[in-house]
């Protein structure tokens, strides 16, 4: 790993007598070091991130610069389409895919000056939540190489987290983007449904696919938010009520827990006040989302199967086989089922702001576990690193994964907040309050 900086660090350096250029080469030199070992990206857009760096230097020169962004790299998931760059949604089906128009989100990004330094490796086409992926490489955790960096957007969170760049893009189905921003010890955002465009990324499920941003720090997530998408100003509630899903932090790992529970002090201290709350019958919730993913994912790369079947993985294989035997009527069911979800959740939340959880129950496994303990259970390791973040997608609510620093623990845990529907700027200032709150935990760490 490298020094980690934030925007504002790089934005602060840009604005003395650092070049983009010398900014943009450091990056790229450090991503083409590490990625041998760490496998955080597909493509490194050398030539086409210098090129964007020699015209930002001669923007600020001519005293043009486009603000905080101008010149700050940045990686994107290899599911956001890139103009002349290939995108391979970390599929061999797609290993010669250069689209001509970039992902608008990609744009907006590059529109502001943020220089693209490269794709980040993923699962293949965001199927799984490990980043095991034997076409592409299996990203490792910068904590520890012998662990998984999770998925499906691990190496957006690996690129972040050693150092590389201050941010980076993923995509969110059921905790794509929490997950592994847990595992690695970076910020991960979910914004409510819809609310960062998804033009132009490779969907994987329509119904549930969110847009995600990977930074050091919240106030970095609220900078790229604010640039893809209208965001009213981050402000915490006054007397702060939030809810503790009931059993949750009891069910994970001892480090896991005492993370949450010194996020929770905190809270306190900062006056807020706690609800034990429970959400709507879960006992099918993991069916219906993952019938509702088959069913899409079918949908949209089957076509493809004819031609490129050897191509494919085996996760996405075996996931496109069993939707093909999902009928029509199960998918419609499980649809309906997000409707009365999202009535109850609404319920739920009536009486609370947000809800304060672990990330994930665990901390990073090792590369290649098949099953983890998780309480008396024991889980595929998929269903563990998602076991806290998968509901929050069939309600469509905003939720961030924010690293707080456990002595005990070499590797990161993560505690993570949810907001109520379309309420992000109110999620997003809780957050940042309570990791200014942490004492020394929203510090970055070399």
């Amino acid at each position: 790993m490298t020094n980690r900086k934030t925007i504002k660090q790089i934005a602060t350096e840009l604005s003395g007598s650092r070049s983009v250029v010398d900014v943009v080469e450091e990056s790229l030199a450090a991503a083409e070091r590490l990625n041998p070992e760490h496998r955080s990206f597909i493509t490194i857009t050398r030539d086409h991130a210098l090129s964007q760096a020699s015209r930002a230097d001669a923007r600020r020169k001519d005293g043009k610069d486009r603000g905080l962004l101008d010149g700050v790299p940045f990686a994107a998931k290899d599911m956001f389409e890139t103009a002349g760059v290939l995108t391979t949604g970390g599929s061999a089906v797609l290993k010669d895919n250069v689209p001509e128009k970039s992902a608008l989100v990609v744009t907006c990004l590059e529109e502001a000056g943020s220089v693209l330094i490269g794709k980040a490796n993923q699962h293949e086409f965001a199927y799984g939540a490990t980043g095991e992926n034997g076409w592409s490489g299996t990203t490792r955790n910068p904590f520890d190489v012998s662990r998984l960096a999770g998925g499906s957007s691990g190496g957006s969170a690996a690129a972040v987290a050693a150092g590389i760049v201050p941010y980076a893009l993923g995509t969110d189905t059921g905790g794509s983007v929490r997950a592994p921003a847990a595992l690695c010890g970076v910020v991960g955002f979910k914004p409510s449904f819809g609310r960062m465009s998804l033009q132009g990324v490779i969907p994987y499920c329509w119904s549930l696919d969110h847009a995600g941003i990977f930074a050091n720090n919240v106030e970095d997530v609220v900078l790229v938010f604010e640039q893809t998408t209208s965001v009213g100003q981050a402000a915490v509630p006054k007397n702060l009520k939030v809810g503790i899903v009931k059993g949750w932090a009891e069910r994970s790992d001892a480090a896991v827990r005492r993370a949450f529970h010194t996020a929770k002090s905190s809270l306190q201290q900062m006056g807020a006040s706690f609800t034990e709350i429970e959400l709507p019958d879960q006992a099918e919730a993991r069916t219906v989302s993952l019938t509702i993913q088959l069913a899409e994912t079918l949908a949209y790369h089957g076509p493809n199967l004819a031609h490129a079947r050897e191509s494919f993985g085996k996760d996405m294989l075996s996931g496109m086989a069993l939707g093909q035997f999902l009928s029509a009527e199960s998918y419609v069911q499980c649809k309906r089922m997000l409707e009365v979800y999202n009535r109850s959740f609404a319920e739920t939340m009536g009486g609370v702001d947000v809800l304060l959880t672990p990330s994930c129950p665990i901390t990073a496994p090792k590369i290649g576990a098949v099953h983890v303990d998780v309480g008396s259970d024991r889980l595929p390791v998929g269903n563990a690193l998602t076991l806290f973040t998968s509901f929050f997608n069939l309600v469509g609510t905003p939720a961030i994964a924010v690293p707080v620093r456990e002595a005990t623990s070499h590797l990161p845990v993560s505690v993570q907040l949810v907001g109520r529907r379309n309420r992000d700027a109110e999620l997003l200032g809780v957050a940042q309050a309570l990791e200014e709150k942490l004492q020394g935990t929203n510090k970055i760490a070399p």
